[in-house]
């Protein structure tokens, strides 16, 4: 690992100021567990290090019916898993922490690190872009509020500058008879997702209809991939396993995965459609019982 120099402020805005003098020569660091890998694989060099895992103003998670939750960016994976009112409101967000990495690492990490990281196979971006979640960026100029879904631009490659703090993940409330679910394909409980999926589902309580459906997959192409065509063959109509069928094979088409050791092309392909079928139908009964 190359030699650097070691920033730690202590507030946001002393941060921000690190920042702006560094101009664009400084490397975030809000956890560390995957930016160390890269720095000790020669991948990431960078001059200066800015640590703000001591910024405690950035660690909280609150809920209100109004605004709905909202989570700071240094809130570690394990407060999420654990938070009362998300068991309660978001479960599936709690269990997709339960299954995020082994307890260490969940003790440290945080959720800030993991959404700017970038991994297509990170598992909070996918609950994030289905829940329609919106990211709140602070920078020089100001607060600037991006949609999840936006954020994420290539293979480690975000939306946000050189002199920017990603402080707070927003999430809005959910809506009665709406359900949402996440599973991914492991070879142990923790791992990283070889193939990923979070779904959200909305019904009308009295037709059954579907209302509005959000398909999130990971781990299938470069960044989170919504399945919008997917989506489209549910919403509109009651959705049966015909159409769970249907809307599997069309994610499974449309998406471009990488092989690698843990899967080839053609068994991620079809994990996706195994994967779409699967939890849309477990965001469904959940929308059914969620009144």
């Amino acid at each position: 690992m190359k030699d650097f120099s070691y920033f730690a402020p202590k507030t946001a805005t002393e941060a921000l100021s690190v920042l702006a003098k560094l101009k664009g020569e400084g490397k975030i660091m809000c956890g560390g567990q995957s930016m160390l890998v890269l720095m000790k694989q020669n991948m990431l060099t960078p001059e200066n290090i800015v640590d703000i895992k001591g910024i405690s103003e950035l660690d909280y998670i609150k809920y209100s019916e109004k605004e709905g939750l909202r989570i700071g960016a240094l809130s570690t994976h394990s407060a999420v898993e654990k938070s009362a009112v998300v068991k309660e409101k978001y479960p599936a967000l709690a269990e997709m922490e339960d299954n995020l990495a082994v307890v260490q690492t969940r003790n440290w990490g945080t959720i800030g690190g993991n959404v700017c990281h970038g991994d297509p196979a990170a598992d909070p971006p996918s609950i994030f872009i289905v829940l329609n979640a919106k990211y709140k960026l602070v920078g020089p100029e100001g607060e600037r509020v991006v949609n999840a879904e936006d954020f994420y631009k290539d293979y480690l490659e975000v939306d946000l500058a050189h002199d920017e703090l990603l402080c707070e993940v927003q999430v809005p409330s959910l809506s009665a008879n709406t359900g949402v679910a996440h599973e991914k394909l492991m070879a142990q409980k923790g791992d990283m997702g070889i193939v990923g999926a979070a779904v959200l589902v909305t019904i009308n309580p009295s037709t059954g209809v579907c209302q509005d459906a959000r398909i999130v997959l990971t781990n299938v192409a470069s960044t989170p991939f919504r399945v919008k065509s997917s989506e489209k063959v549910l919403i509109g109509k009651v959705i049966d396993e015909k159409l769970l069928e249907e809307a599997g094979k069309i994610a499974s088409e449309e998406i471009d995965p990488p092989s690698d050791v843990h899967g080839s092309e053609e068994y991620r392909r079809d994990m996706a459609r195994v994967f779409v079928k699967r939890v849309t139908a477990k965001a469904l009964d959940r929308a059914k019982q969620n009144k």
